[in-house]
C-alpha cells in the first residue's frame, strides 16, 4: 500500500481502527472488548451479558475517576460502538432467536493487535524469525522447483544432514536448545497463535460480506432467475477459488485431521511442561489453542453454510412465486370460459380464443438418431437335403432339459426364515442339499435380489459342495467357493 498523504487522511477519516485509537474513549472500549472477547476467546456474547458486564466496569472506574466519568448507560454505549458510523462492534440476531448478539470487528482486532506490538519486549529474538525467513524460502523454492533432478539433490542433501545428525546423537554428542532460544521461540509462537485467531475475524467478516451482497442482489434482482443464480454462484466460486478461499480450505484440512489435532496436543504439554516455559507463566488458554482454531474456523464455515441457505430460499420462494403465477393463469382462463359459456351452444365466437402447436416439445436430436446398419442378407442353399430316418435322431436329449421348480425354492427359504430372522445361503443348503447342482445354486442367488432381502459380507467365504451322476454311473462331488449370502426377514 503506498503510504502517502491523500491515503493516510483518507485512512483516518474512514478508517475504523483508526479512529477508535483516535476516540476519546479508547481506553475504554479497547480494554473492555479485549477483556469480553479477546482474553476468554469467545466470537460473539448476548447484548444482554455485555451490557451487564459493561455496566460492572463504568462504575468500577466511575468509583476510581470521578462520578461524572462516562455519563450514557452501558446499552447506549454498546449502541453507539455497533453503529455504521463506529463500526467497533457488529451487532445481529441469531436464527430463531429474538436476542442481540454483538460480535468484534476486524478493525477493533487489528487496533488491539497494533496496541499489542507497542508493549516493550524483554528481547528482541531474531534468531529464531531469520530460521524462518529461511524455513520459508526453502519451502517456496522446493514448490516451484521443476527439475526433478534438483529435487533429488536437495533431498539427498536433507537426508545427509539428518543422517550426520543420528550419527552424533548415536556417538553421544546430543545438544540442546538454551532456555533464550526455547523463550525465543515460545514467544513467536504465542505471537502467531493469536495473530491467527484475529485473522479469522476478517476472514469471516470477507464472507459476511458476501453473504449480504447476495442478499441484497436477491431483494433488488428484477431479472431472471437464471441470470441471478448465475451471477451469485460466480461470486460465490471467486470467492472459494481466490488465495484466501484457497488458504482457508488448506488450514481446516491440515486442522481438521485427528493425527494433527494429537501432534499438536502432545507437543503443547510437552513444551508448556519445561521449567524455562513454566517460569514465564504462559496464556493458561495456549494449551487448547488448537481448538480455539476450529472453533474460529466452524464460525467460516457456517457463514459460507449461510451462504448456502440463503439461495435454498431464494429458489424456494421463486418456486412458490411462480406456482402462484401459473395458477393464476389458470384460474382466469377458467372465469373466461365459464364467461363465454351461454354463447358456445347456438353462437360460437368466431375468432380463436388461443392456439396450442403441441402439448409437448418433442426434440429430435441429431446424435440420437442411430447410424444406418445394412440388413444381413439371407443366404439359401439350393443342396438338396441329406436322407435321414427316424431312427437317426436321438429324443432322449429332449426329456434331458435341468427345469428348476422355484416354487420348491420358495417354501425352502420361507419356512427357513419362519423359524429365524436371516439365515446363510450356506446353512440353507447344509439342511436343504443341492439336488439339481449348479443350476439350483444360481436359482437360490436369483432368488436372493429378486425375491426375497439379502445381504453379502464379503469379508467371508463359505464353501458348499453338491454331488453329480455322471454316464457311467459314478458321482463326482463339485464344490464352490463364494461369498457369504444372507437372507433376511422382509419386515
Amino acid at each position: 500500500m503506498k503510504l502517502d498523504f491523500t491515503t493516510l487522511n483518507g485512512m483516518r477519516q474512514h478508517n475504523p481502527a483508526w479512529r477508535l485509537l483516535c476516540s476519546d474513549h479508547a481506553p475504554l472500549i479497547l480494554s473492555f472488548l479485549h477483556q469480553v472477547f479477546v482474553r476468554p476467546n469467545l466470537r460473539s456474547l448476548e447484548a444482554e451479558s455485555m451490557a451487564e458486564a459493561l455496566e460492572d466496569t463504568l462504575y468500577t472506574l466511575r468509583q476510581q475517576l470521578d462520578e461524572t466519568a462516562f455519563p450514557r448507560s452501558a446499552r447506549e454505549y454498546l449502541e453507539d460502538w455497533a453503529s455504521p458510523e463506529k463500526g467497533w462492534l457488529r451487532k445481529f440476531y441469531q436464527s430463531g432467536t429474538e436476542n442481540a448478539v454483538f460480535d468484534m470487528t476486524p478493525a477493533t482486532e487489528k487496533a488491539l493487535s497494533w496496541l499489542e506490538q507497542l508493549a516493550e519486549r524483554s528481547f528482541v529474538g531474531t534468531e529464531s524469525r531469520l530460521r524462518t525467513l529461511f524455513d520459508l524460502l526453502r519451502q517456496m523454492n522446493e514448490g516451484t522447483q521443476s527439475d526433478p533432478d534438483q529435487r533429488l539433490a536437495d533431498l539427498h542433501q536433507r537426508r545427509d544432514e539428518i543422517d550426520a545428525e543420528i550419527a552424533r546423537i548415536q556417538s553421544g554428542d546430543l545438544s540442546l536448545m538454551d532456555d533464550t532460544g526455547i523463550k525465543e521461540r515460545f514467544a513467536q509462537f504465542t505471537r502467531m497463535a493469536r495473530d491467527l485467531l484475529a485473522d479469522f475475524r476478517e476472514v469471516e467478516h470477507n464472507f459476511r460480506r458476501l453473504d449480504r451482497s447476495v442478499r441484497e442482489r436477491i431483494a433488488l434482482w428484477d431479472g431472471t432467475k437464471g441470470a441471478l443464480l448465475d451471477e451469485i454462484l460466480t461470486q460465490h466460486d471467486l470467492i472459494n477459488e481466490s488465495d484466501q478461499g484457497r488458504s482457508f480450505q488448506a488450514f481446516w484440512n491440515f486442522l481438521m485431521s485427528s493425527r494433527r489435532q494429537e501432534e499438536l496436543s502432545q507437543q503443547l504439554e510437552r513444551i508448556l511442561a519445561l521449567p524455562v516455559i513454566a517460569a514465564l507463566q504462559p496464556d493458561p488458554r495456549l494449551r487448547r489453542i488448537h481448538y480455539d482454531w476450529l472453533e474460529a474456523g466452524d464460525h467460516t464455515q457456517r457463514t459460507v453454510a449461510r451462504l448456502s441457505h440463503r439461495l435454498r430460499e431464494f429458489l424456494d420462494d421463486q418456486s412458490r412465486h411462480e406456482t402462484r403465477r401459473i395458477t393464476d393463469i389458470l384460474h382466469s382462463i377458467e372465469a373466461r370460459a365459464l364467461a363465454l359459456r351461454p354463447y358456445l351452444p347456438d353462437c360460437p365466437p368466431d375468432d380463436v380464443l388461443t392456439e396450442i402447436d403441441a402439448m409437448s416439445a418433442s426434440p429430435d436430436l441429431i446424435m440420437e438418431r442411430p447410424l444406418y446398419t445394412p440388413p444381413l442378407p439371407t443366404v439359401l442353399s439350393l443342396d438338396p437335403l441329406p436322407d435321414f430316418t427316424p431312427e437317426d435322431v436321438d429324443p432322449t436329449a429332449l426329456y434331458e432339459q435341468v427345469v428348476i421348480e422355484r416354487g420348491r425354492l420358495i417354501d425352502t427359504l420361507e419356512q427357513a426364515l419362519a423359524e429365524a430372522p436371516q439365515i446363510s445361503l450356506a446353512a440353507l443348503l447344509r439342511r436343504h442339499p443341492l439336488e439339481q447342482g449348479l443350476s439350483e445354486l444360481v436359482a437360490y442367488l436369483q432368488l436372493g435380489s429378486e425375491r426375497f432381502e439379502s445381504l453379502i459380507d464379503e469379508t467371508i467365504r463359505d464353501h458348499v459342495s453338491w454331488d453329480i451322476m455322471t454316464a457311467d454311473g459314478s458321482t463326482i462331488t463339485r464344490h464352490a467357493t463364494l461369498q457369504r449370502v444372507i437372507f433376511v426377514r422382509s419386515a
